[in-house]
Parts: C-alpha cells; structure tokens; sequence
C-alpha cells in the first residue's frame, strides 16, 4: 500500500510538471524520469538566474542615466530661478521707472477707465441708446484695455470718450423725431415715427414707449398712464417744430412707467383686490348712486308742482298741495277742529310719497362703513394665517389681504360720505315739500276759523 502511495504521488509530480514524457511502467523507469526532470528543471532556473542577473545590470545602467538626467535637471533648474529673479528684479525697475514717466498721467488714465465704465453703464440704459445704438461697446473695449495696466489710451480714445460724454449731454436736451421698430403688446412689431424727449422719455402714436436695454429693443407699454397724460402726447405729436407745448415726463427715465405694468387699475383694486365684500359694497354704493338719483328727480318733480299749485287759485290733483287744497273744498262747511283733522289726515297720506325710499339711503351710507370694516377684519385674519404658514420673510404672502382690509375699508368710506350727503340734500328737499303743505295747511284753518267767528 505504502508503495502504491509512493508511486501516486511521483506520478502525479511527473505530470503535473508538465506531462513531457510518458508515463513509466517500473520503478525505475520512474527514478530515471525523475533524473531527467531535475537536470531540465536544473538547467531551467540557471536560464533564468541568467536573465534576472542581466535585467539587474540594465536597471543599474537605467538608474544611473535617470540620476545623470536628475543632476542636470537640477543644474538647469538653479539656472532658471537665477533668471526669474534677475527678471523680476528687471521687470520692478522697470515698473518703478515706468510709474516714475507717468506721473500724474496714471491718476488721469485710472479716472479715465472709471468714467468710461461709469458712462457705458449709462449709455446702456438711455433712452438716447434707441436712436443711436452701440455707444457703450467703444467704452467697454477702452475699459477692458485699460484694466490689463500694460497698455494705456491713446489721444484719440480720450477725444472720442469726451465726444460720447458731450454728445449725451446734447442729445439729452433735444426733442427728436426718428424711426424705429416698436414691439406692440400683441407681439407685431411695427415700424414707427418714434418721438424722443431728451434723455426721459419715448412716444409713438399718441402712446408711451420704453427702451429695453437688454434686447436693445423699443417696446410699447402694456399699460399706459392717465388719459390726461396721453392727451400731452397727442399734442406734442400734432406740435410744429418750433411750438412749445406740455407733455408729462417721467424723471426716472422710464422706472416709473415700467411700473405701471405692475399697479393695478382703481377696477382692478375694487373688483379683485376688495374681494367678495368690496363687491357687495359696490353693489350696495350702485343701487344708492341710482336711488339718490331717482329720489332728487322725483322730489324735484314734486317741488316744481307744488310752487305751481301755490301761483294757482284753482287746485290740482297733479301734486300733493292740490290734493290737500282739494280735499279743504270738500269741507269748507265743517268746524275747525274737523277740517283741521281731515287736513292733517291729508298730508300724512302724502307724506309717505314724498319721502318714500328716502331711509334707504341713510341704511346705506350706515351699512358701508361697517361692510368696509368687515372687510378690515376678514383681510387681517387672511394676513395673519399667511404669516402663520410661510413666516413674515416675504411680503407678498401678506399683501393680499393687507390690500383686502384696506380696500373694503376704502370703498365702506367711498360709498358711505356721498350717501350721507344725498340722503342730507333728498330729506331736506322733502321736508321742505312737507313744511309747504303743513304752512298751507295751518293758512287754510286760520282763514277757515277767521270766517266761522265773524
């Protein structure tokens, strides 16, 4: 068994270096197999201590080239940094003899790269840029120039920065007409006889323009101003050359106008802004408006008749003093107490014709306040919960219903003041009526007890 294993293994050893020969039938046909292997690996492991010995001799040659080359790096490197120094030291005299040639002139030249980046930021934005475009590349290019500190303006660069200077300042008191492009709010762009007023303010067509300094473009307003500014451009439009007229500037140079964009219009604030209740006042302020005026026609109507009917000996049924006339010369044989009950009984039968609806208006001048009041609280607790949600960091969370309070509180008090008023002038005026009948009245007794004691 023991012989077996022996005879495994060695054959197991012979094949796995490499299977080279066959396999042996005796043992020792083994043991020479076993010879021969070892002299091939023998000879095998020389070969290679052979090739290992000359790659060590060609690392040797490589590492002294690499150190020859890293000596000489080092040479040329001290070399270098002898230079470099020598230089900078050159390039400080030079620096210190060219600041030493300048002077004052290097002060002139920093005062000149500011004003030309200060006046390209404001030929961008000039409405004067809609006429004359492209100013502000010159004065970028002579910025840029001048920020390196290695090249300075020349004579005709300062001529030409103080050129574009006067020449802005000049145009800046004209009122020049030219044509442009102008972008419509439909989106058309349409060319058109563009009226500029100085350095402020651009009109077309009885309507006011603004420069759009990023796409270098004439826009129209989304909204325009008030009509009575508008009708300062239809003159200045229809003007001769040599006329002077008034037209409405804008002194921000186009802000304020642009903002219009964003400011709602008195509509927009009552029926959007005020919310339900703002509608509710308005509708409120409507039927008042409509009432008032209704009340004022009827009583006047019935004051004209009644002054008519006092000229008139003959009495008529077309007014309330008729009427009570009439209802005297149906009792003329009556005592004195009795007619001046069927008199009195008269004019309170027209007292309520006279003074009909009248009360509304006192209902509504009372009740706007407390609607706009009402609208105070509702805007104030919607501002509050935005608070409570998003914080106070931004305050358009908070404007809407700060607009809601004010608003309502607004139109409460813009409905309220004229109903107080009309409802002062219409009870007034039907009172009067009412003093005229019960004057009449108390005539008519008078007379009436005169003749019953005679």
């Amino acid at each position: 068994m023991k012989k077996f294993l022996i005879q495994a293994i060695l054959i197991a050893f012979t094949f796995g270096a490499g299977n080279a020969l066959a396999q042996p039938k005796t043992l020792d046909e083994l043991l020479l197999k076993v010879k021969a292997g070892a002299i091939a690996e023998s000879k095998e492991y020389k070969e290679r201590e052979r090739e290992f010995r000359q790659a060590v001799n060609q690392q040797q040659a490589l590492l002294t080239k690499a150190q020859r080359e890293r000596d000489a790096e080092e040479r040329r490197s001290v070399e270098l940094e002898a230079t470099y120094n020598q230089q900078e030291e050159e390039l400080a005299q030079l620096t210190d003899l060219l600041t030493k040639r300048l002077g004052s002139l290097r002060e002139l030249f920093g005062v000149l790269q500011q004003v030309a980046g200060d006046a390209r930021g404001k030929f961008e934005t000039s409405v004067v840029s809609a006429q004359l475009p492209g100013r502000g590349v010159f004065l970028a290019d002579l910025a840029k120039k001048m920020g390196t500190a290695t090249e300075l303006a020349t004579i005709e660069e300062i001529e030409r920065v103080v050129y574009e200077l006067q020449r802005e300042m000049t145009e800046a008191g004209k009122v020049v007409r030219f044509k442009a492009v102008v972008n419509e709010p439909d989106g058309n762009k349409v060319e058109k006889d563009v009226i500029r007023i100085g350095a402020f303010n651009l009109v077309a067509d009885g309507k006011y323009l603004q420069y759009n300094e990023e796409n270098q473009s004439v826009d129209e307003l989304l909204r325009q101003p008030a009509d009575y500014l508008l009708s300062t451009v239809d003159d200045l439009e229809d003007a001769d050359p040599d006329e002077y007229v008034r037209v409405g500037l804008d002194p921000s140079r186009g802000s304020i106008l642009s903002l219009l964009v964003l400011a709602p219009s008195w509509y927009e604030r009552a029926t959007q802004q005020g919310g339900f209740i703002g509608g509710v006042i308005i509708f409120g302020g409507s039927l008042g408006l409509l009432l008032a005026i209704w009340r004022w026609m009827a009583v006047g109507s019935i004051r004209r008749k009644v002054h008519a009917q006092i000229a008139s000996d003959t009495p008529s049924d077309n007014n309330p003093l008729g009427r009570v006339l009439a209802v005297y010369q149906k009792n003329k044989s009556v005592d004195t107490e009795t007619l001046e009950l069927k008199l009195g009984e008269a004019i309170l039968k027209e007292t309520p014709e006279i003074v009909k609806l009248i009360s509304l208006l006192k209902i509504i001048a009372v009740v706007a306040p407390l609607m706009g009041l009402l609208g105070t609280v509702t805007g104030m607790i919607n501002t509050f919960q935005a608070i409570t949600l998003f914080g106070a960091g931004d305050p358009k969370l908070m404007a809407g219903g700060i607009s809601q309070a004010l608003v309502t509180t607004m139109l409460g008090l813009w409905v309220a003041i004229p109903m107080t008023l009309a409802h002062s002038v219409v009870n007034s005026r039907s009172k009067s009526i009412i003093h005229v009948l019960e004057e009449q009245s108390a005539g008519i007794i008078a007379a009436h007890n005169e003749r019953k004691g005679g």
